[in-house]
């Protein structure tokens, strides 16, 4: 993560997400000589503090290593990448205010953001007002990419639609179709709970559920209700420090004795804060780092244990795609204005090295997705070592759980 012509300033960073991770083991913003010419600046925008703050912890560490590890090649361009980084503290006014603020005064070329879908939504309203590049690192819902899809908006983590459509059958298969939904109220959950709706009554299933807030802390009346309902499946569709609060009062109520529990997602970043008893379920993860038959992985894996000091999730490999694809595109389009920017990414193919993945993973031009893997599987007790904690039983193609272009209900309007 030479002679010095013009030194990268350095910039205040967030007090506290950020003392630690990434920017502790690489320092401070990476040196380089690149002819006089100005930094290309990546205005990063993500929820540094709040219930969202490690998975966007990990997204700005991931970024960071791939910042530095892209100056030691002469950058992008041949100028080195300045990341500058702001915390919408999981607010969608203060995150759109901090994109405008990158933009205007900070004179980014590309912005990336938000884990917030709500945030990430928002803000792609202000980068296509203004023609800036764009890459969602991980928020999922589905009209960043669907029904209000934009030129310049590009997008690394799955849809809600891809996650739910791959665990389904699964869920199914294992455990039966009476399933009781834990939903977070805000972009994500509406989009997440629909898309399982859709799969599982496609399926001849039933289900009830509760919407709660995003920060939600007392489980105790859904999880009675839940009881109540027998389902053969709760799903926890919250994600982040939500999440695990609501997993530990399961456990609390002894609940895994009545119910299986899966969902869409259950991150290592969640996992490891969740007790013993609560680390179960069949679940997806968008990407993980126990991949023994692929080289490249086992190589990044390494390197990044021994440079940041902790193993590498999907939001650290999140971040890292997301500044590798501005160099990809950057490269391709010789460029680094927006719409130029945007025409090069359109159906790119990632190397191995950054796609760090079986099979070919491309950004979809009709969408703009991303079409990776999606790792279903089981999770359990940590076995040879605290991350291990998953076991994939199946490998999803992004391209079969996503459905087609006219699925997403996105009609690309080209910039004018």
């Amino acid at each position: 993560m030479p002679k010095i012509v013009k030194p990268v300033r350095r910039r205040t960073f967030i007090q506290g997400g950020l003392a630690l991770g990434v920017s502790q083991a690489i320092g401070a913003p990476f040196i380089i000589t690149a002819c006089g010419d100005e930094p290309v600046k990546i205005g990063m925008v993500n929820p540094l503090t709040g219930v969202l703050a490690a998975l966007a912890q990990s997204e700005v560490d991931g970024a960071k290593y791939a910042e530095t590890e892209i100056n030691k090649k002469d950058g992008i361009l041949g100028r080195p990448i300045q990341l500058l980084i702001e915390d919408s503290a999981n607010d969608v006014g203060t995150g759109v205010q901090k994109t405008r603020k990158l933009i205007d005064r900070d004179n980014v070329n590309v912005i990336l953001g938000d884990v917030n879908s709500g945030i990430a939504y928002a803000m792609s309203q202000v980068t296509n007002e203004k023609k800036v590049f764009h890459i969602v690192p991980g928020g999922h819902t589905d009209p960043i990419t669907g029904t209000n899809c934009k030129w310049n908006v590009f997008r690394v983590c799955n849809t809600t639609s891809m996650e739910a459509n791959a665990v389904t059958p699964e869920l199914v298969k294992r455990f039966g179709k009476k399933w009781f939904f834990i939903t977070p109220d805000y972009a994500y959950g509406h989009t997440l709970q629909e898309a399982f709706v859709k799969a599982l009554t496609k399926s001849g299933g039933t289900y009830d559920g509760d919407m709660l807030p995003i920060n939600n802390t007392d489980f105790s009346a859904t999880l009675i209700k839940a009881k109540a309902y027998k389902p053969n499946v709760l799903l926890n569709n919250i994600g982040g420090l939500t999440q695990i609060n609501c997993m530990k009062q399961f456990t609390q109520f002894g609940m895994q004795k009545e119910m299986a529990l899966g969902g869409g997602l259950f991150e290592l970043e969640s996992v490891k804060g969740c007790p013993p008893e609560a680390q179960t379920g069949w679940w997806d993860m968008e990407w993980w780092w126990n991949q023994p038959d692929v080289p490249e992985v086992v190589k990044f894996v390494a390197d990044y244990r021994a440079t940041v000091n902790k193993t590498p999730t999907a939001r650290d490999w999140f971040g890292y795609v997301s500044v590798h694809s501005v160099r990809l595109a950057a490269e391709k389009a010789k460029s680094l204005d927006g719409p130029k920017l945007a025409a090069a990414l359109e159906d790119l193919e990632l190397p191995p090295d950054v796609a760090l993945q079986p099979g070919k993973v491309r950004y979809r031009a009709g969408d703009h997705e991303l079409m990776p893997n999606i790792f279903v599987g089981e999770v359990h007790t940590p076995k040879s070592g605290p991350e291990d904690v998953f076991t994939v039983a199946a490998l999803v193609p992004g391209e079969e759980a996503a459905g087609s272009v006219a699925d997403t209900g996105c009609k690309m309007v080209q910039p004018t």
